[in-house]
């Protein structure tokens, strides 16, 4: 489990493919690390496999490779890393698993005094979970959604959030990793499976509609 908070900037020192999965090697300063433990790379959850004198191994499976921008970044590429929390550690961000539920692309970024605006596309599939004020991790970083259509969210980067991670330098058109917030995505389950008579809700469900569902589930 992780918090959205960045705690350092590494890159990709290196890929190598190994049948349908890969190995990459991460360049960090972050350590002590151990065999086994959890990092999040940019905001998939990586398990370290081997210790480096720069940094650490870890396997990606062909499922994070097809889910995640992993295997389309360049060596060298900046990275966002965090370690998993530690039980009575401070909870700055949100809840973050490290499971990425797809890529989202950067559709316009617009200066907001020292803050930039970023405006993503995503998939229309997980709109019943992003939501006005609600929580998004980008790339691993937790961010707050300042508006959401079913096709787009609009974030806000403050200017410490841009230099410490790669969000700063991610260009229009670029794909970022994106997974939404844990309780919308188990709330939305139940209540799906609360109602098997009742189809999916879409996206661009009207708010009527799913608050209608969450009083006949009994969550209000």
């Amino acid at each position: 489990m992780f918090t959205g908070l960045v705690e350092e900037k590494g890159a990709l020192a290196g890929r190598r493919r190994t049948g349908e999965g890969a190995v990459l090697e991460l360049r960090t300063s972050l350590g002590p690390l151990e065999l086994g433990e959890s990092i999040s790379v940019d905001g998939a959850c990586l398990t370290v496999t081997k210790t480096t004198a720069n940094g650490f191994e870890a396997d990606v499976s062909s499922e994070t490779l097809a889910r995640t921008t992993l295997g389309e970044l360049r060596e060298g590429a900046p990275v966002n890393l965090e370690r998993s929390l530690a039980l009575g550690d401070r909870l700055g961000g949100h809840l973050v698993s490290g499971h990425v539920d797809g890529t989202c692309t950067l559709a316009a970024r617009a200066p907001l005094g020292d803050a930039v605006t970023m405006t993503f596309e995503y998939e229309p599939r997980l709109a019943k979970f992003i939501a006005e004020k609600g929580s998004v991790a980008v790339n691993g970083v937790s961010l707050t959604v300042n508006a959401a259509t079913a096709e787009t969210f609009d974030v806000t980067i403050i200017p410490h959030t841009r230099d410490v991670t790669s969000l700063g330098a991610l260009e229009v058109g670029g794909k970022a990793n994106l997974e939404v917030d844990l309780i919308a995505r188990y709330l939305a389950r139940l209540v799906s499976a609360s109602s098997p008579e009742a189809p999916p809700a879409q996206a661009g469900s009207s708010d009527a509609a799913w608050l209608e569902r969450l009083e006949r589930s009994g969550f209000t």
